[in-house]
């Protein structure tokens, strides 16, 4: 039987070369893209799994509570890490670390070389909690020594030429104006492309807490702290238990503590009011969604048209029951012809994965490669099987069904229920294809709106590179002295998307209103092009540091006119607000107004506009300027229009100056803030492509039915021509069945994409509105590509000679 299913297979493909090819080339692209779609989602869940420790492994997290709701955060007191192995017996090892980020490019200089390097800082028991495995030195001890380095096998080969026999050598660090000797007493593996965090060296905190000064208060709240937990501990148990803990110690309610699974921060990295809100899960949730759509859709063809040629094969079937066929034998076999074309149209897959892999890894910024081992040859066997099954279900029942009796008779007829299936799975189809082009549109738009709508601030033109040195007075005059350039000034840290600046606070009126911090140098605020609304920037022309502020015996200040209680000598700085921090603040007329401190008071000196530091998805949070032109971490280059070439180049000649050996690496301003939309633009780029695939496979289709329809209905409009018909009049009677189905489609897709896109656009909180002529076009555009395919089938069977199709009456 095998041998002569083969057989019968054989010669259907061959009898049926337009339906096997319109068969072979939906299943093939939809196998493709869902492999695609696996690769990156298997790449995707397999981040920070890596771990030995993965299921004991957890970061503690903090959340807030404040006027705004509770802000979930990772930002935890350093002694933390310290206190709790000894106070928890659930807790086996604790480290606290630096965050991911949080200090620029540090510059290294051993063995006669200086290189760059992204580091952290971190505590003893780092390699006791993460498998970075060491190559060389203890995990132990590596970081024992607070004047330790460990640097990643590739940073070694950079500084020493090898990696071998480094480990008792001198290397110094240079960041932001601190330099320090340290010694190397471990080398580990480079850090694995599928990590959430990528460094290319490791400090002792010990070194940072005596570079800092640190105590051991709580109140500091600028950490990340990891921990594993023993072997049957119960976690939320434990969360509990933290959560007094840690109002025992700080006698503060506003803050609670809980453990989050570390290899879960990558996908559930988004929180709302304190609640797990979603992240990067949503998109693997996406694309796997979509896979299976594309999927469904390529199946649908095989159902249709399977189901549509059943006329031809029913005395087939007839004549196997007569001789004593058995249902679930014709069902195999159906289901076998199913599975063939799948594996035929896998193998087609496999090849354009193969061909296409480097476009979508460059697409996706990933290094996706495709091996052949025994868990993805399962998986291939299970979407074979899958895909093979669902596309064979529903012929193979149906033709399986007839009853012999009455198709050998030649009593064959399509039923009304088979038709409105057919027509259902149709209108299914093109259902989808609508959505994808409405989604794509309005993604499209969403981004264009972003990186186009005015943010409060230039981004064009402006540069940035770290310092990796105390940056001096000198440094930024010869920058503004350059004649290409604008203006120059320098900050610490980073304006754009950067979730490490500094989160302060100001008690006003005994409220604790929380701010983002910035540290600038003068200029900052034009070299950036930050709108004053009130008052003025930071300028030399006033005294903007440690005023002394006399206040009369009826607490009047002498300067400003400001009332301020009672007291003298009072140290003061200034700052700038934005409008969100005089909103939060409730200040009608913010210039001048003292802010109460317990060591100083700060003046507001002046009031900039809101502008866009963050992605559009968050609201402009209140934000504080101060003065900080002893410093600067990264200087900030406004280059005049048109003379970027010439301004870089004398960048980076000054840059050699003073920081001789070391590579001179800048970014500009607007490609970090297009940087904050990566995951939407590629959501936009992928849905296009799903989107015109989408439509392909359903045009395969459609175009099949058309032309299987044309062949039934041959005779028909043989005589239709011969009593006068048009040619217009036959096109039109073909095409009207086919109209009524994307109509029915366009009347159920519009609704439902509408709800798709306001729940994604709902994740902004600037964003642009819902237009009608979004879904008209998505509709239109979908009715004229479908009447297009049909019309091909209708108005070559309208032009075909009657005396052919009638020849045999």
């Amino acid at each position: 039987m095998f041998k002569h299913n083969i057989l019968i297979i054989y010669r259907n493909f061959k009898k049926h070369k337009t339906t096997f090819l319109i068969n072979l080339t939906g299943l093939s692209c939809g196998l493709a893209c869902v492999l695609l779609i696996c690769l990156w989602v298997n790449d995707e869940l397999s981040f920070d799994k890596y771990h030995a420790n993965d299921s004991r492994l957890y970061q503690v997290m903090s959340n807030n509570k404040s006027e705004n709701g509770i802000e979930t955060n990772k930002n935890t007191p350093h002694v933390l890490s310290e206190v709790l192995p000894l106070e928890m017996p659930e807790v086996e090892y604790a480290a606290v670390t630096t965050p991911d980020r949080c200090f620029p490019v540090f510059t290294l200089t051993g063995d006669g070389k200086t290189v760059q390097g992204v580091g952290k800082f971190a505590s003893k028991n780092f390699f006791r909690i993460f498998s970075y495995h060491l190559v060389q030195g203890s995990e132990s001890n590596v970081l024992s020594n607070k004047n330790a380095i460990v640097l990643s096998q590739s940073q070694a080969k950079k500084i020493f030429g090898s990696a071998d026999n480094v480990i008792g050598k001198t290397i110094a660090y240079n960041v932001v104006g601190i330099k320090r000797q340290c010694l190397v007493t471990g080398v580990f593996q480079d850090v694995p492309v599928n990590s959430s965090e990528h460094f290319d060296f490791i400090l002792a905190f010990d070194d940072l807490k005596d570079i800092l000064q640190m105590g051991h208060g709580w109140g500091t709240e600028l950490y990340c702290t990891y921990l594993t937990v023993k072997k049957g501990t119960n976690v939320d148990s434990f969360n509990n238990k933290l959560s007094r803990y840690i109002k025992s110690k700080t006698k503060d309610d506003s803050r609670s503590y809980f453990l989050k699974r570390f290899s879960d921060n990558y996908l559930y990295g988004k929180y709302q009011n304190g609640k797990q809100a979603g992240g990067r899960i949503d998109y693997i949730r996406l694309f796997s969604l979509i896979a299976l759509f594309i999927l469904v859709i390529s199946a649908i063809n095989f159902m249709n048209l399977s189901t549509a040629k059943a006329a031809t094969r029913v005395k087939e079937i007839g004549i196997k029951k007569a001789i004593g066929a058995e249902r679930k034998v014709l069902i195999w076999q159906y289901l076998f012809e199913a599975i063939l074309m799948t594996l035929l149209s896998l193998v087609i897959a496999i090849i354009v994965v193969a061909l296409l892999l480097p476009q979508f890894n460059a697409l996706t910024q990933k290094s996706l490669r495709f091996h052949f081992d025994i868990q993805v040859c399962l998986a291939l066997l299970g979407i074979t099987l899958f895909t093979g099954l669902l596309s064979g279900s529903y012929p193979a029942l149906y033709l399986s069904g007839f009853k012999p009796s009455m198709v050998l008779k030649g009593k064959f007829i399509n039923s009304m229920a088979e038709k409105l299936t057919r027509k259902g799975l149709v209108i299914f189809q093109f259902s989808l294809s609508i959505i994808f082009i409405v989604c794509v549109l309005v993604i499209y738009k969403q981004i264009d709106y972003a990186e186009n709508k005015n943010l409060g601030f230039d981004k064009n033109n402006v540069v940035y590179f770290e310092t990796g040195t105390k940056t001096s007075q000198a440094y930024l005059n010869e920058i503004k002295n350059i004649p290409s350039i604008e203006s120059a000034s320098g900050m610490i840290g980073h304006l754009i998307g950067d979730e490490y600046v500094g989160k302060g606070r100001i008690v006003w009126n005994g409220r604790t209103i929380p701010v983002r911090s910035f540290g600038v140098n003068y200029g900052m605020i034009e070299t950036l092009g930050i709108k004053v609304k009130e008052g003025r920037s930071f300028s030399k022309s006033f005294s903007s540091h440690n005023d002394q502020i006399t206040l009369s015996d009826t607490g009047v200040a002498t300067k400003e006119g400001k009332s301020i209680p009672k007291s003298v000598n009072i140290n003061t700085t200034q700052i700038i607000l934005n409008e969100a921090a005089v909103e939060a603040m409730g200040l009608k007329d913010p210039v001048g107004t003292i802010i109460k401190g317990e060591e100083y008071n700060t003046e507001i000196i002046g009031v900039v506009e809101n502008f866009h530091f963050q992605s559009l998805h968050e609201k402009i949070e209140p934000i504080k300027f101060r003065l900080d032109d002893y410093t600067a971490a990264t200087i900030v280059v406004k280059i005049k229009k048109g003379e970027e070439k010439e301004a870089l180049g004398s960048l980076e000649t000054l840059y050699k100056k003073f920081n001789s050996n070391v590579p001179f690496n800048y970014k500009f301003l607007d490609q970090d803030y297009d940087a904050l939309y990566t995951s939407e633009r590629l959501v936009s780029i992928l849905s296009r492509y799903f989107a015109g695939l989408s439509i392909l496979i359903s045009c395969l289709g459609l175009f099949g039915l058309a032309a299987f329809t044309a062949e039934i209905r041959l005779k028909e409009i043989g005589i239709r021509k011969v009593l006068g018909s048009t040619v217009f009049g036959i096109v039109r009677l073909l095409s009207f069945e086919f109209t009524k189905m994307i109509l029915i489609a366009i009347c159920i897709a519009l609704p439902l994409s509408y709800l798709i896109t306001k729940n994604w656009l709902d994740n902004f909180a600037y964003r642009i509105p819902l237009k009608w002529w979004y879904f008209y076009g998505a509709g239109m555009v979908t009715m004229f590509i479908a009447l297009c395919t049909v019309s091909l089938q209708s108005v070559k069977a309208a032009l075909i000679n009657p005396a052919k199709s009638l020849r045999s009456e």
